[in-house]
């Protein structure tokens, strides 16, 4: 199956991310603002595009105490004066967890198609590794010096009021009968596939070259270093090491080894309608064929990927056979893997919507094809996914979206599915299409 062209359609006409830092790595000391800003500055110098022309900016955020400015940053606004585009752009600040860049180019879309912007820049920047440590209640409580409890947010990573995700993720597998061993499987085969992936330059196109510059205590330059690479990516990773590793947080299956780091990022995307690309000259990317947002009960994650893809693919008529890559993001390994059973069963492809919802919410759905579950995760992740890459949560899911564009490039167009989950059962999801 083929898409038509029209001067009506969606196209994103950069997209650019940064390497991915590992957890105190080498971006740990770059400020959230000077991150969004540089990222956001890349995709418009890569297009040559006036930074006047941005009309909004849509950007997503989760944690902001680790701002300079953490009650109202507004980071979005912060990051674009940074990147040079003019003051008068209005933009928008957001967190819906790990669909939130995903989501920002759906938000952004929706203002070129009702002709509300004519060009808006989406993406997100997250930084982990500058989240502070908090000292709660200490405004009224007036306690010692030795009584003061602190308390680091990210960990266990989740939700007070709710299991770790990484508990509920484990469970969500069992119910599906992915195993440890083909979670494991997984994880070693995305460091694989990433590092073919890089030696073959695949990320060039997607990854900025990032030159970062370190200070001593007194802020003097001392030297400068270059990082072209994800940091997440371990060379010499061995299937036999991930089977010892225990599960986190007291998870039945996820371990550090089969779950991505905490992860330091941003990235990017400028979208517009065709015909503004045709005026000015720019050569679309990808052109955007659906996108979805959706949620679910809250303690089911690993399924909301099928879910947001099948509402996508629905709008559009398309089948899961038309879609020749799929992007998935690994925010553990059984993530992809549960979403795939989902995606190979016919039941769930052939149900209405709004029932798999209800249902979803009732049991799992354990029946589908093994064939049709083989060619699809054969088509999923090809380069690596999050477990490789890494995964800053407010920008993993523009990476998909732009991961999913170069490989199309490299395999003459068609269409792509992406999809990500977000905590407490978020889903995103796009259907892009390559000429």
């Amino acid at each position: 199956m083929r898409f038509g062209k029209s001067d009506a359609d969606l196209v994103c006409v950069s997209a650019v991310r940064t390497p991915f830092g590992r957890f105190g790595g080498s971006l740990k000391d770059i400020d959230i603002f000077d991150f969004g800003g540089l990222i956001m500055k890349e995709a418009m110098d890569r297009v040559k595009m006036d930074p006047s022309l941005i009309e909004e900016v849509w950007w997503g955020v989760g944690d902001t105490t680790n701002t300079k400015d953490p009650y109202t940053p507004v980071v979005a606004r912060q990051s674009l004066l940074k990147a040079g585009i003019p003051p008068e752009t209005p933009s928008v600040s957001f967190d819906q967890a790990c669909i939130s860049a995903m989501t920002a180019a759906m938000f952004g879309i929706r203002s070129v198609k009702s002709g509300d912007a004519n060009v808006v820049l989406t993406g997100g920047a997250t930084s982990f590794s500058t989240v502070p440590f908090l000292l709660r209640g200490l405004r009224w409580e007036g306690k010692r010096h030795s009584s003061f409890l602190i308390e680091d947010p990210i960990v266990p990573l989740g939700y007070k009021d709710y299991a770790p995700v990484a508990v509920d993720s484990g469970n969500v597998a069992i119910d599906y009968n992915v195993s440890r061993d083909e979670q494991d499987d997984w994880a070693f085969g995305s460091h694989i596939r990433y590092g073919n992936a890089f030696q073959r330059g695949f990320f060039k196109k997607e990854m900025m070259r990032l030159e970062i510059e370190k200070k001593d205590k007194k802020g003097q330059s001392v030297s400068k270093i270059v990082l072209e690479k994800d940091e997440q990516y371990r060379s010499d990773i061995k299937r036999e090491d991930l089977s010892k590793l225990k599960p986190v947080f007291g998870s039945p299956t996820c371990t550090a080894g089969n779950a991505p780091g905490m992860n330091d990022g941003a990235t990017a995307q400028i979208f517009m309608k065709r015909s503004m690309a045709n005026k000015l000259n720019l050569t679309p990317l990808y052109t955007i064929v659906s996108m979805s947002s959706i949620a679910l009960q809250p303690r089911i994650m690993p399924v909301s990927p099928a879910f947001a893809i099948k509402k996508c693919l629905n709008e559009v008529h398309l089948k899961i056979e038309d879609v020749k890559i799929l992007e998935i993001n690994e925010a553990f390994a059984c993530v992809p893997l549960v979403s795939t059973k989902l995606l190979a069963n016919e039941r769930f492809l052939h149900a209405d919507y709004q029932d798999m919802v209800k249902e979803a919410s009732m049991s799992v759905i354990l029946d589908y094809n093994p064939k049709c579950y083989i060619k699809l995760k054969e088509k999923m992740n090809e380069n690596g996914g999050a477990i490789a890459v890494g995964h800053p949560n407010t920008a993993s899911g523009a990476r998909l979206m732009m991961t999913a564009a170069y490989n199309l490039q490299e395999k003459g167009g068609g269409f792509a599915a992406c999809a990500i989950c977000g905590g407490l059962t978020q889903g995103a999801a796009s259907i892009i299409w390559v000429d």
